[in-house]
């Protein structure tokens, strides 16, 4: 089943280029993850395993309470599972880690005492991974990216929510990271900014082709922002299917066959007694595990 999986997924690379690598960059291998208290333990995913291949835009989709923050925080090294394993270039994790770059959902993050440039700049510096002329240098060069760089001495106070979110991903890709973490980043936007964020999310992978990990509850965001989807059912969090979904963008929306596969997505996360079976599923290359 395993190495039907490992296929089926490097089925979906040719959506990110020939030479992308047939080697997982990260490899999470039957993780359980628990929250322990004084007088219980509550289990927030269980033997949850995946691969996360180079310029994989890897969706974890789930609903609220199925581990999928929880699970972002264990490849960020903030969360140590109690079971499995969690390999990112083939080296354990056991710590958090430039490496692994997280955005959250609040953007109040940016200290307000410092410029859209000096937060930019922040984990450089503090990490030590450039000097304060190359951190400047490389901070400008993702704000243009994200179209911030007329913007760079303004302090975050006098920015929208969307520019806020383009602050934080500018700072995250500034670190150059093996893979980039969001957790249900653009939750807190608004509906026409939160779509925005989708398009220049997806505009500014075509053009960098960073790896990335993202956490949403949201059907049609997965789809949209995946190439690939993990759905994941409710508490605790177990793996319900692995869906390519590369064929889908923002002008996908509406369409019928957009619909009908977030419909099927639906059934798949919530109907676990009426799931279709992987046969009669009109996905392509899904991988089902029950």
């Amino acid at each position: 089943m395993h190495n039907q999986a490992a296929d089926q997924s490097r089925s979906a690379l040719h959506a990110v280029g020939d030479n992308v690598s047939h080697t997982p960059l990260l490899h999470v291998d039957g993780v359980g993850l628990q929250y322990r208290s004084a007088t219980a333990v509550a289990q927030a995913t269980h033997d949850v395993s995946f691969d996360v291949y180079p310029a994989d835009r890897f969706v974890l989709l789930g609903p609220s309470g199925c581990g999928k923050s929880s699970l972002l925080k264990a490849v960020a090294g903030f969360l140590k599972p109690a079971a499995g394993e969690i390999r990112l270039d083939g080296v354990a994790i056991h710590q958090p880690g430039p490496d692994r770059i997280v955005v959250f959902q609040e953007f109040d993050q940016l200290p307000p005492w410092k410029t859209v440039k000096q937060n930019v700049m922040f984990p450089l510096l503090a990490s030590r991974t450039l000097g304060k002329r190359e951190a400047a240098e490389r901070a400008l060069h993702y704000l243009d990216k994200v179209g911030l760089g007329k913007f760079a001495d303004a302090y975050p106070h006098t920015l929208s929510g969307g520019m806020k979110a383009r602050v934080a991903i500018a700072r995250a890709l500034a670190m150059q990271p093996k893979i980039l973490l969001m957790d249900e980043p653009f939750a807190a936007l608004d509906a026409l900014t939160r779509r925005k964020m989708q398009e220049e999310l997806l505009i500014l992978w075509e053009e960098v082709r960073f790896t990335l990990l993202f956490v949403t509850h949201s059907i049609e965001e997965a789809l949209v922002v995946g190439n690939r989807i993990l759905l994941l059912s409710p508490h605790p969090g177990r793996v319900r299917a692995e869906i390519n979904s590369h064929e889908y963008d923002l002008q996908s929306l509406g369409s019928v066959g957009f619909q009908d596969t977030a419909r099927r997505i639906h059934r798949l996360l919530f109907d676990e007694g009426q799931a279709e079976p992987a046969a009669q599923v009109n996905f392509k290359d899904v991988r089902f595990s029950y």
